[in-house]
């Protein structure tokens, strides 16, 4: 029994041994492509080569025939369909193609079903590369590295706006949403689309590019199916928009069209001057060379009748990595197809195909897995395949038309940027991106210029810039329309004409005014209709704030609102005692004393050694005096000689030096500066008043000042016009008036130009700015920013200010703050002190001195009585001895050191 067992395994090992070793005579693929179409023609040639070149190698698949079988699908998803299903009938491993995104979408499905591999050569829209279709490879270069190509290029160019003409099915629409993607990561964006339907009709291309014509972007991006005749191109020219002010970008669709032409004349070329595209990099190989002979030579031969573009490399490598994985996969595997349970009672009749009859390539599976690790070089480049089932980007190369035809001005790879050197070149460098390397060769722009152009006009004289401006009815010194002439004037004009003579081209305007001219305008409204698209922008005294922002741009700030408090001021009287206000009183008393002191020092200092400083009692007062007081004005008559009095005297001319400098300051400050009459010193002390408050009616000092500063709404006056201003300032608030008025810092400068019993008190508060508002991502905004910034440094800015506002006189000349403070004796008592305590500590060494020296002149007189026998008076006395003492100190140096003997003299430093 077991040994029955034992053979009947060994036989049953045999049997799956010879059927897994048997290899089919043949292996049939399909192909779904439009026949006769620009890639269609290019692929059917690259695709039959690649299977005579395959069946020729003995290398591979042994021996079995590769055998295509090919079905028109005419660019309609419908015939796709169709053709997928008559091919999935006699039984393929895998289906090349179709070379349509929108036909790849329901044919992917199909093949799905049926775990078909589905390798295209030229789908390359890249939702196709989502985990809804599994089964579907792709042997081209995706449009997301192709947008992203096209995102760079933009950004490189330094333009913000682009308008995108596409071709409005699943190719054009998932096209565009990847290079949108790609541009918001750039902050550029997307400002207008043209879809085109597939019909490619003129009339319809025409109106569609006259409608962009009215819009400021100038930077056009076409994606679209190859086309030879060029007609989105011929309708341009007519209408005029292939001149210097527009940019045509292309995919790769047109470097794919121009490729396969077997010639192109000069009106094709003359109608494509100056566009820039992208063409697929093929990588330059012996390969590649040796393809391109030989298709060459089948032109020759009029084999093929088209010439050879980057989709045929891909067809060709797309049938080679087909063949090598079936090799693969028939080593290890059989090719079986199973029935699908849910086709089985199906039948559609009168299209030849008998869903009944399709069946599930149970291998499918792992034929995608063998395909996803395919690994060689092709004549297109290295066919390798990432994770989205793409191959991976070889980058573009960027061309140019221009009148020697296609030029070729450089590279774009993902991880190298542009350059002018091949990116598999630079990738062998480990070249970066961000490198400051990144460039291209000169362009020629639409109109045969090689300068950049800008790539937006903001308005041309058939549709000029609609400007609104605020019909203001005070106040009208900012901006408003002159009545009976409709001009419009004002300090905010001025700025707005002067900033566009920096703009670096004409921008054709017209003012729209805004308002009856009776009460001033809302301005929230006014706003409102520039993000509305009723203006192109506002130029007036247009307030920055915060919900203004959200909806529009705005220009750097051409002044300041912030809000300031004006109220009544005069001038300082003149005082004939004014002097003796930079200090106070104890300041001057300790001033006053520190002469007195110093000269009292001085004195006792010199008095035995200098000459100067000896004489009646009269002179020695008036010398005491004189020489402290001189010290403020020249230099002093009597020369110091005691080293004690010139330390004393180092101290004390700086203390004065610092006092002179202070006291001249703070005078000079006294003199220049205007005295309220108010006693109000800035918000502060008038939010803790009880006083009324004027404020302009409309102006958000009202809120701020009842919302953020909790003023009672019962102070606040609103006051109409600069009259009514001036004369509630005048009335005061005990006669009906107000103490102050809030208001923002232009109307204020305004109503001070005109009236000079008024002035700005304390310092600005809830500060805001005035700019121009234009609408979002305006590329004019950015412009008369930098022209502003322009007027600001030059000086225009702060002219055309003092032309509207210092009619008499700045009113900043006439702004007052608090009254200037007098200097007290705390900010410098350290100085005094410090002067103090040498003056002190030099009368401390003279007095220890004049001691010693008195003792040894007491002991030697005692001597000289003893040795003579005379009877000297008693000393004992306490009065006697200070007496005797000061008239010691009284006499002078020399007389007392000659009453010592030789023997006994010794120096004693003065």
């Amino acid at each position: 029994m077991k040994k029955f067992m034992v053979l009947h395994l060994v036989t049953w090992i045999w049997i799956c041994g010879v059927a897994h070793s048997t290899t089919p005579a043949s292996v049939n693929i399909g192909a779904v492509f439009a026949f006769d179409s620009v890639i269609g023609r290019v692929a059917k040639e690259a695709m039959e080569m690649a299977i005579s070149d395959v069946n020729k190698n003995p290398t591979v698949l042994n021996g079995t025939e590769l055998k295509l079988i090919m079905k028109d699908a005419m660019c309609n998803a419908f015939l796709g369909s169709i053709g997928a299903f008559q091919l999935l009938e006699i039984g393929v491993a895998a289906i090349i193609g179709p070379q349509s995104s929108a036909v790849a979408h329901t044919v992917s499905q199909i093949a799905d079903a049926l775990q078909v591999p589905l390798v295209s050569y030229a789908a390359t829209d890249p939702t196709l590369s989502s985990l809804q279709f599994p089964f579907f490879i792709r042997s081209t270069q995706s449009d997301l590295a192709q947008m992203t190509a096209m995102a760079d290029l933009i950004d490189f160019n330094g333009w913000k706006e682009v308008i995108v003409v596409f071709l409005d099915d699943d190719y054009g629409r998932n096209g565009v949403s990847a290079l949108n993607d790609e541009l918001e990561k750039r902050r550029l964006k997307i400002s207008y689309k043209l879809p085109l339907s597939i019909k490619f009709d003129p009339v319809e291309i025409t109106n569609l590019l006259n409608q962009s014509k009215l819009i400021g972007p100038r930077v056009y991006v076409v994606h679209v199916n190859p086309d030879p005749s060029l007609r989105i191109f011929s309708i341009a020219h007519k209408l005029q928009m292939m001149s210097k002010d527009y940019v045509w970008l292309v995919t790769d669709w047109l470097s794919a069209t121009l490729d396969s032409l077997s010639l192109v004349n000069q009106t094709s070329f003359s109608v494509l001057q100056g566009v820039v595209g992208l063409r697929q990099h093929i990588l330059d190989s012996q390969k590649k060379r040796d393809f391109i002979s030989r298709w060459m030579k089948r032109q020759k031969d009029g084999l093929t009748n088209t010439s050879l573009n980057s989709y045929g490399f891909s067809a060709y490598d797309t049938v080679w990595a087909i063949a090598l994985s079936i090799d693969k996969f028939i080593k290890v595997n059989n090719l079986t197809f199973m029935p699908h349970d849910n086709y089985k009672l199906s039948q559609t009749e009168g299209i030849g195909v008998q869903l009944d009859k399709l069946k599930i390539f149970t291998g499918g599976s792992d034929l995608v897995k063998i395909l996803l690790q395919s690994n060689f070089t092709g004549v297109s480049g290295q066919v390798l395949f990432n994770s989205d089932r793409n191959i991976v980007s070889r980058g573009y190369d960027i061309i140019n038309i221009n009148q020697l035809g296609i030029t070729r001005v450089g590279f774009w790879s993902n991880y190298s940027g542009f350059s002018v050197v091949p990116p598999e070149t630079l990738k062998k460098r480990a070249h970066s991106r961000f490198s400051k390397d990144q460039k291209l060769d000169n362009i020629t722009w639409p109109g045969g210029k090689t300068d950049r152009p800008r790539g937006w006009v903001i308005a041309d004289n058939t549709k000029p810039l609609r400007i609104g401006v605020p019909k203001r009815a005070s106040f009208v010194e900012f901006v408003t329309e002159v009545p009976n002439s409709h001009d419009i004037q004002g300090y905010c004009i001025d700025v707005f004409m002067k900033a566009l003579e920096f703009i670096p081209y004409e921008v054709p305007f017209v003012f729209k005014p805004f308002g009856n001219g009776k009460a001033n305008p809302n301005y929230d409204e006014l706003v409102k209709m520039v993000a509305d698209n009723v203006y192109d922008a506002v130029v007036g005294d247009i307030a920055i704030v915060t919900n203004r922002t959200r909806i529009v741009d705005f220009s750097q700030p051409f002044a300041s609102s912030s809000l300031v408090i004006v109220a009544p001021i005069n001038k300082a009287g003149s005082s004939a005692w004014v002097f003796l206000k930079p200090f106070t009183a104890d300041m001057w008393c300790a001033t006053a004393a520190s002469f007195l002191v110093v000269g009292i020092v001085i004195w006792i200092l010199e008095h035995r050694v200098n000459n100067d400083f000896r004489g009646p009692p009269k002179k020695q007062i008036i010398t005491m005096i004189m020489f402290s007081l001189s010290t403020l004005f020249k230099k002093n008559q009597e020369d110091t000689v005691s080293s004690l009095s010139k330390m004393v005297m180092i101290v004390w001319l700086f203390l004065l030096m610092v006092i002179t400098a202070s006291y001249t300051a703070s005078l000079t400050s006294i003199l220049t500066v205007e005295q309220l009459s108010s006693p109000i010193t800035g918000i502060e002390s008038l939010i803790a008043s009880s006083w009324p408050i004027g404020y302009q009616v409309g102006s958000f000092a009202y809120s701020y000042m009842a919302d953020n500063l909790y003023i009672s709404k019962s102070r606040l006056v609103p006051l109409g016009s600069p009259e009514e201003y001036a004369l509630a300032l005048q009335k005061g608030p005990s006669a009906g008036g107000v103490a102050a008025i809030v208001d923002e810092l232009p109307y204020v400068e305004l109503f001070l130009s005109k009236e000079t019993d008024f002035g700005i008190i304390g310092q600005p508060f809830a500060r805001n700015s005035w700019g121009f508002a234009f609408q979002r991502e305006s590329p004019f905004a950015f412009d008369m920013s930098t022209a502003i910034l322009k007027l600001s440094e030059n000086g225009d800015l702060h002219r055309i200010h003092e032309r509207w506002f210092c009619k008499m006189g700045c009113p900043e000349e006439r702004t007052s703050n608090s009254k200037p403070e007098q200097l007290h004796l705390v900010s410098f008592w350290g100085l005094y002190l410090s002067c103090g305590v040498v003056s002190l500590a030099a009368l401390v060494v003279f007095l220890l001195r004049m001691i010693r020296q008195y003792a040894r002149f007491k002991k030697k007189q005692k001597d000289i009585a003893s040795s003579s026998s005379e009877q000297q008076p008693s000393g004992s006395h306490c009065s006697q001895v200070v007496i005797n003492f000061f008239n010691f100190i009284d006499e002078k140096e020399e007389a007392i050191k000659k009453m010592f003997t030789p023997s006994d003299n010794h120096h004693n430093p003065n």
